[in-house]
């Protein structure tokens, strides 16, 4: 047996390994099974027994059944858009300081994997406003957003952020649609002083054209990256980088809002 509380509950999800290509994400349920091209499994047979237990399929194959992560949720996401990827995720987390209380706006809701990340990073007691004017994309992510177990943290606006926003005196706003200089005035006013706002631009044209938005309001120490992952195969005497990566996504644009006007200029 495994610690209290390491057990595989019924209606809990758990990430079946096979191999480092192959994992499924998949729901644990009474007499349910999961059919793959090694055979199926008994999904009940896993009620339980401990996180990082083995099981065999039908046709003798062993997988483990280990716990998911958040980095699972979204990367095994639903995906009716393209989604952020944990890469870029990562760094507007940190850069927009994200915590446990905090109020953000999210404009572009897409898929939900940002929102699923600042779901998380807010609970218990703070919340996501998501904006989303297609509501196939907004019923996607509630979907995700439910598989993680993150739904009470989020408030869903199945509108047109352009058209306004409804928060005020939020701690920070992340924005992901094709022209977010039309909406960064009213990030502007949502935004308490100090507050912080990121851009996910995936063409260098839009990251400028956010920049020049944000030079003409009340923001400051506006700062552009690209981030680039890259896996490296270690194998004993032959370690080397992966031929495949994700590599660019976007253009990641941060600025934090001030209370007046002259701040120094982003290219000082």
């Amino acid at each position: 047996m495994g610690p209290v509380g390491n057990e595989i509950k019924e209606g809990e999800y758990v990430l079946l390994y096979l191999d480092q290509r192959r994992k499924w994400l998949v729901k644990v349920s009474g007499g349910k099974e999961f059919h793959t091209h090694k055979g199926a499994i008994r999904l009940e047979d896993l009620i339980g027994r401990p996180y990082g237990c083995s099981i065999s399929s039908s046709l003798g194959e062993r997988f483990l059944a280990l716990r998911p992560t958040l980095y699972d949720f979204i990367m095994k996401a639903e995906r009716p858009t393209q989604i952020m990827y944990p890469k870029d995720i990562g760094l507007e987390l940190l850069i927009l300081g994200v915590g446990p209380g905090k109020r953000v706006i999210e404009i572009g809701t897409g898929s939900g994997s940002l929102t699923m990340a600042l779901a998380n990073a807010v609970r218990p007691d703070g919340m996501v406003f998501t904006y989303e004017a297609r509501r196939e994309f907004l019923e996607a992510a509630k979907r995700n957003l439910s598989r993680a177990g993150l739904l009470d943290y989020v408030t869903f606006h199945e509108a047109d952020a352009r058209a306004g926003l409804e928060e005020r005196d939020v701690d920070a706003v992340a924005i992901d649609i094709g022209d977010p200089w039309e909406v960064i005035p009213l990030a502007e006013e949502a935004l308490v002083g100090g507050g912080r706002i990121a851009i996910f631009c995936p063409t260098i044209n839009q990251a400028e054209r956010a920049v020049a938005s944000l030079a003409k309001g009340m923001f400051a120490d506006v700062e552009a990256y690209e981030c680039l992952l890259r896996e490296i195969l270690v194998r004993p005497g032959k370690t080397r980088p992966s031929t495949r990566m994700i590599g660019h996504t976007g253009y990641l644009v941060f600025a934090r809002r001030v209370l007046e006007r002259g701040a120094p200029p982003p290219d000082r």
